[in-house]
């Protein structure tokens, strides 16, 4: 076992909104979740705290400069539930793609080590500052193949457009707030087909370390479209060298040696101080027919993994004999409920519809 012992020093745990309010369905679950880590701590869960080095704080976005971590009390991965970086763009997919070669901008911080080091981990793409860097990195992805235009802050899929030729590029950046551009960057990505996207991750909370490799589900609302589903997870007692010891399929052990890979370089070359992390890894097939794999993005605050997490931390803290489980998280519209899930919220979320989210925990037997 790989735990990490670090003494709690900390007097209550407390949820911190530093963007806008949250969805009902967000706050709802983050509140079960934050009691379930008080818990872990053996400290009381507070409200309407004030930044203080005593507090375990769980952040619901990524927290940015050595300022705000200093005002938190944040000094290490032990002092609260999600990640810290020193500039805005780091917290996002911009990270995942290097400029293109002579940019006309370069933002504040950039690291062109992180690119090297994380750059067999990675899609072929760039990521770039300025419209006119967007169209010549576009270009020259489009003589390979298909691309996509991802604006970094989107969550879920949002705002991605494919992009198949020159004129379907300038009229789509075109349409691109060049300020956005500037201030947090633009990825432009080989397009795949037949993908498949696997989550890799690792969490601490109270000197335990739990690692994790497992899949994404996709649903449809109450409209028919498809959104987001779910998770399933394999999760281990310590680092990813147990996780990578389970007998899994290549594929997966592919996703989790890039996941590794990609992080290290993050710590090694950003600054990162995380203590909730997470990767999303896309397989599938280039325009040449051929298998390509790598990280997508990173999460480094609490997110839609998170309940399954928690809970299986909860799992871990409540028998130091278990070493693994499967962990999966659920959000279903109508009347759909899986067996034997925990519900933690139900309620309309407009505009997709009526919202139920589930957690279950169960045995891990290895095959």
């Amino acid at each position: 076992m790989d735990d990490r012992k670090v003494k709690t020093a900390q007097s209550a745990v407390a949820l911190l909104h530093l963007g806008s309010q949250p969805p009902e369905h967000e706050q709802d679950v983050q509140l079960t979740l934050a009691k379930k880590i008080a818990a872990m701590l053996n400290v009381p869960l507070q409200a309407d705290l004030t930044p203080s080095a005593t507090v375990y704080w769980i952040p619901d976005e990524t927290v940015i400069g050595s300022e705000q971590m200093q005002a938190l009390g944040i000094r290490h991965e032990a002092n609260f539930f999600g990640g810290a970086v020193p500039y805005p763009f780091m917290a996002t997919k911009a990270i995942s793609h290097p400029l293109i070669e002579h940019p006309a901008a370069v933002v504040e911080g950039w690291s062109e080590r992180f690119d090297e080091q994380a750059s067999s981990a990675v899609l072929r793409g760039f990521t770039v500052f300025d419209l006119a860097d967007a169209e010549r990195a576009g270009l020259t992805l489009l003589a390979h193949g298909p691309l996509r235009i991802k604006p970094v802050r989107g969550k879920a899929g949002r705002g991605q457009e494919l992009i198949e030729d020159a004129q379907q590029l300038t009229s789509c950046l075109l349409n691109q707030d060049a300020v956005e551009v500037g201030n947090w960057g633009l990825v432009l990505e080989e397009h795949l087909k037949e993908v498949v996207t696997f989550s890799v991750g690792q969490v601490l909370v109270a000197g335990i370390t739990a690692s994790y490799c497992g899949t994404q589900r996709l649903t449809q609302d109450d409209s028919g479209a498809e959104v987001y589903g779910g998770s399933d997870l394999i999760l281990v007692r310590g680092d990813y060298d147990q996780l990578g010891a389970l007998p899994l399929s290549p594929a997966l052990h592919l996703a989790i040696e890039q996941a590794v890979r990609y992080e290290q370089a993050a710590l090694d070359c950003l600054g990162l101080v995380a203590s909730r992390r997470n990767y999303d890894i896309a397989q599938g097939i280039d325009s040449l027919g051929e298998e390509r794999s790598g990280v997508l993005e990173q999460s480094w605050r609490i997110g839609g993994a998170s309940a399954a997490e928690i809970f299986a931390l909860e799992a871990f803290y409540h028998d130091p004999a278990l070493q693994r489980l499967r962990a999966s998280t659920y959000e279903t519209y109508g009347a759909d409920t899986p067996a034997n899930a925990q519900r933690l919220y139900h309620g309309a979320v407009p505009p997709h519809g009526t919202l139920s989210k589930f957690v279950k925990v169960e045995p891990y037997a290895c095959p």
